[in-house]
């Protein structure tokens, strides 16, 4: 079974500890991290830290949700961020499960999640004391990261939509479908979570204090910021990419107009060259040696006419 576990004394003394002893200790604050979802730690979390059923598999299903529910004394928080693992892109960010209760937590990962370092060394830093202290620690460490992703976000699209141009048009239809697509991926998680975050910085529960619920308010109006913005990025990607479309369509039109003004022009001649190609008698001029000149003369006349009433109509750039 693969994790860690910490001890905390009330002086803020920091150990680690094995997990399957790490319960035992009767001091201090404890706080048990598994990041595999396999049998053994589910019976870990049924034999050995005594959880309910419903709490085994909450902390332990595959499909989750940012939320969060109170039971007795204790909290349930499930919290989404980003991964170091490759996620799909349809589910673009890991979730981590945390049981808090009195002077315990314990919390469940089945991707690595890249907040789990910067939460591991406040704890080591001794910042954390108690299950308020590391529930606040994931929601900063997860929204500080998530917020420079979503600012790239948003700059790549800036870039798009001022730099829209035909030659383009391929590349940039691939940024803005990536950008929308993983945009709609993270908004749909951090709406949730915006209220998961607010519903725990109400719960009345002795070990979240007056300043964890500003700090977790804090994370909920950050959470809140990300996903209007995600939003925001959502509608401006569609329309960037309705712009790219209507901006492909306008080339194909130019290019089928040329088309058809060359064809335009080259009828007349085709049809002029393939009547004098046929091998009858009574043609025009056919007796003169000059025919051939004559024949180019006007097929150039009937090219130059062509063109000049093409330009007049501007339907060709003079």
């Amino acid at each position: 079974m693969s994790g860690f576990a910490f001890q905390v004394s009330s002086g803020g003394k920091v150990t680690k500890c094995d997990i399957k002893s790490a319960l035992s200790a009767r001091h201090g604050f404890i706080w048990v991290h598994l990041n595999t979802n396999n049998e053994h730690a589910q019976d870990w979390l049924a034999n050995t830290a005594k959880l309910d059923d419903y709490l085994v598999d909450a902390l332990t299903a595959a499909e989750t949700r940012p939320r969060c529910e109170m039971f007795g004394e204790g909290a349930l928080v499930n919290l989404r961020g980003r991964s170091a693992d490759e996620l799909a892109s349809s589910d673009p960010l890991a979730s981590v499960r945390i049981w808090a209760m009195g002077r315990r937590a314990i919390s469940v990962t089945r991707k690595k999640l890249v907040a789990i370092d910067t939460v591991e060394k406040a704890v080591t830093d001794g910042q954390v004391l108690d299950p308020g202290d590391l529930i606040t620690e994931f929601a900063g460490a997860i929204t500080a990261d998530l917020d420079p992703d979503v600012a790239e976000m948003g700059d790549e699209l800036d870039e798009c939509e001022t730099g829209l141009d035909t030659d383009k048009i391929f590349e940039l239809r691939r940024v803005v479908t990536r950008v929308r697509a993983q945009s709609i991926g993270y908004r749909r998680f951090l709406a949730p979570q915006r209220t998961a975050l607010e519903k725990l910085a109400t719960l009345p529960v002795g070990w979240l204090d007056d300043d964890d619920r500003l700090h977790l308010a804090a994370a909920a109006d950050r959470a809140a910021r990300m996903a209007e913005e995600l939003e925001s990025i959502r509608e401006r990607a569609a329309l960037t990419h309705e712009a790219l479309t209507d901006l492909r369509a306008e080339q194909i039109d130019q290019r089928g107009l040329i088309i058809a003004i060359v064809a335009m022009i080259f009828l007349p001649l085709t049809f002029l060259t393939g009547l004098y190609g046929m091998n009858v008698r009574g043609l025009w001029l056919a007796d003169r040696p000059w025919a051939f000149d004559a024949i180019v003369g006007i097929c150039i006349l009937t090219a130059v006419s062509v063109t000049t009433y093409f330009v007049r109509r501007h339907w060709l750039k003079s």
